[in-house]
């Protein structure tokens, strides 16, 4: 075994990162002779340092990329200089960065201009629409190319890979560390940020850039369209700070009654809304896995999902950001208690908790590091409900 110390860089740019690279860089950290450096990009500070917090995480060195009306070219740029600046300084062994996002192109191409083995957690999330959402498909798609590791969340998402000549050894299902993370914080309960105002809280998230605009106001509407017709629905809508969703929001449902508009909630908080809601409404990606995981009913505003498993699962459904549609599915699940029950059993094929795990025992074996015993209830990969997985690997 290696008693050289390697060293690894894990990249963050946003809270969702964050939180999912949480787990990993913690169960990293416990092992020997390996060196593990949290670097933040800087998008949305503020939610992302407090993300980290929960966690007891502090970035090791925070590039402050964001600026004002900044162009995706402008942030692309500056990240990749700034993470060559880190790598150069870090001399890693190895670079993990997660999700779909620019910073983690710019990760796999500055590790690749460098040479340094980069490893994507969450690979393989398709929709199969490249500019759907824009410009999070290509990031995935182009990362995955330039990726020496893939950790895929689930089975689709290896299958999705090896549709795109992905050679099969890279890639490892593991479940998704957004899981490990979720499992975290339910076991550190925290007050609410705010009460509900009935039984029935509806908690609404819509950040998405595919969300700007006419669809953004339909999905006002609809939550206004919802509080005036049934007086047991109540709406918590943790408004994102971007202008391009305060402004609208507050403009549309500021003062509306039942509706609670809040400031964005730290990741524990989140999770205790999450818990004391009655449905959610998103269009963000990783609620659409803690919620399942949670028995809540999810509705997607969105018209599609690179993560179709709980929609086949039968605990999502894809609404848009459709006013109509919107209302209807909220209404169906409001008034058939039989409905809201399919919906709302736990249907996780997302992960097991153990996805960090996962993900560190494949870099220590590649470090030649020694690892502890496996765990109780511990195995090699995440195999869900779908007949691909990863013990099909010919």
């Amino acid at each position: 075994m290696s008693d050289t110390e390697k060293v690894v860089v894990c990249v963050v740019g946003t809270r969702p990162e964050a939180v999912k690279m949480a787990p990993v860089v913690l169960r990293l950290r416990q092992a020997k002779n390996l060196r593990v450096r949290l670097v933040s990009t800087g998008q949305h500070r503020e939610l992302l340092d407090q993300a980290l917090a929960d966690f007891g995480l502090v970035a090791d060195r925070d590039l402050a990329l964001m600026r004002p009306s900044q162009t995706l070219a402008e942030v692309t740029a500056r990240a990749l200089t700034a993470l060559d600046q880190v790598f150069d300084a870090e001399q890693p062994d190895f670079v993990l960065a997660q999700g779909d996002t620019t910073t983690v192109l710019a990760s796999a191409l500055a590790s690749y201009y460098r040479r340094i083995p980069f490893g994507h957690v969450e690979a393989g999330l398709r929709t199969g629409q490249p500019g759907r959402p824009f410009p999070e498909e290509k990031n995935r798609v182009l990362a995955g190319h330039l990726a020496d590791l893939h950790f895929a969340p689930t089975p689709q998402s290896r299958l999705n890979l090896l549709r795109e000549g992905i050679a099969d050894a890279s890639i490892f299902v593991t479940g998704n560390p957004g899981i490990d993370a979720l499992n975290l914080a339910l076991r550190r309960p925290v007050p609410l940020p705010v009460e509900p105002e009935t039984d029935r809280m509806i908690l609404v998230t819509a950040h998405r850039r595919e969300s700007f605009g006419p669809p953004l106001l339909e999905i006002c509407d609809a939550l206004r369209d919802l509080v005036r017709r049934d007086p047991c629905l109540s709406v918590i809508f943790p408004v994102h700070p971007n202008p391009s969703v305060r402004g609208p929001v507050e403009t549309a449902l500021g003062g509306t009654p039942r509706i609670r508009l809040i400031e964005p909630a730290g990741y524990l908080e989140f999770v205790a809304l999450m818990r004391a809601s009655f449905l959610i409404l998103t269009d963000s990606g990783g609620v659409q896995e803690e919620g399942p995981s949670m028995g809540k009913p999810v509705l997607v505003l969105r018209d599609e999902t690179e993560r179709p498993e709980a929609v086949e699962a039968g605990t999502v459904r894809l609404v848009g950001p459709h006013r109509e549609a919107i209302v209807r599915a909220v209404e169906s699940l409001s008034n058939d208690p039989t409905l809201y029950a399919q919906f709302a059993r736990v249907a996780n094929p997302y992960g097991d908790g153990w996805a960090a795990e996962r993900i560190a025992r494949v870099l220590l074996d590649r470090f030649q590091i020694e690892t502890s015993p496996e765990p109780p209830g511990f195995s090699t990969e995440w195999s869900s409900r779908s007949p691909i997985s990863g013990q099909d690997r010919g």
